[in-house]
């Protein structure tokens, strides 16, 4: 099957032969989101993406990812707009607060209506600029996926014998595939896929027992085989990831 532009990236994913070709994808699109917002394109001197950054904010895990990417310009004009919004909404917060009333029996029981600064704090840690631009990215990638599996051969034999995935997007697949696949592709694609993660889940297990069995003094000689680095990539067979990453910075 004649590649496309959208199945292109995927395609470079599974030949990357990676523990997870979407934890390849993953990384790949997150640092393209981290030059976008503060790299040399200087999206964060503009006006639309800063009203986008204002009312979305960012999570923990990619306001600690932004410090390490270096841009303290960047940070900064992001952080200086980021709290007026959120001073504005503070302030009318503050103002239309009412402490619920509790009554004998609910403080009995620990049970009180919901806290409206509580929900509104939520609600700000729930929304992230860079996390919800990836999952728009992330549902293209997993519709291809399903695309080039009903339609390209090929790409099916890539994956059966690839490394598979990690659990969690493994899970994330069985998922989308009752939503992308007939009832008669189901019962092709599961034991395939099943086949394909205890196949390599074994194999990434035997890896950690031969990293362990290297520390025994009687091995210290033997080949390391292929469990050098079985930590790191035994960690992301199970959560996704890199945790052997460095951070990402911006290329100056």
């Amino acid at each position: 099957m004649k590649e496309k532009l959208y199945t292109i990236p995927l395609n470079d994913a599974v030949n990357a032969n990676d523990e997870c070709p979407f934890c390849y994808i993953e990384r790949n699109v997150e640092q393209d989101l981290m030059d976008f917002v503060l790299g040399s394109c200087a999206s964060y001197m503009e006006s639309d993406v800063r009203q986008d950054t204002d009312r979305e904010g960012f999570c923990r895990t990619h306001m600690k990812k932004m410090f390490d990417y270096g841009n303290t310009l960047g940070n900064g004009w992001i952080l200086k707009t980021r709290y007026k919004e959120l001073l504005k909404e503070m302030d009318s917060q503050f103002q239309r607060f009412k402490p619920a009333k509790s009554s004998f029996s609910g403080r009995f029981r620990k049970a009180v209506a919901p806290n409206a600064i509580g929900e509104w704090v939520q609600k700000k840690e729930s929304s992230c600029y860079i996390c919800d631009r990836f999952q728009k990215e992330y549902e293209r990638y997993l519709d291809t996926f399903f695309y080039l599996y009903q339609n390209d051969p090929a790409f099916v034999e890539k994956i059966q014998n690839s490394k598979g995935f990690c659990l969690h997007h493994f899970g994330e697949l069985c998922s989308r595939a009752d939503a992308s696949l007939s009832d008669s592709q189901k019962q092709t694609f599961y034991p395939q896929i099943f086949a394909l993660m205890e196949r390599n889940m074994r194999r990434m297990s035997e890896d950690v027992d031969w990293l362990i069995e290297k520390f025994d003094y009687q091995n210290r000689d033997a080949d390391w085989k292929n469990s050098r680095d079985a930590v790191q990539r035994g960690m992301q067979k199970i959560t996704g990831g890199y945790p052997a990453d460095p951070p990402y910075k911006m290329n100056k």
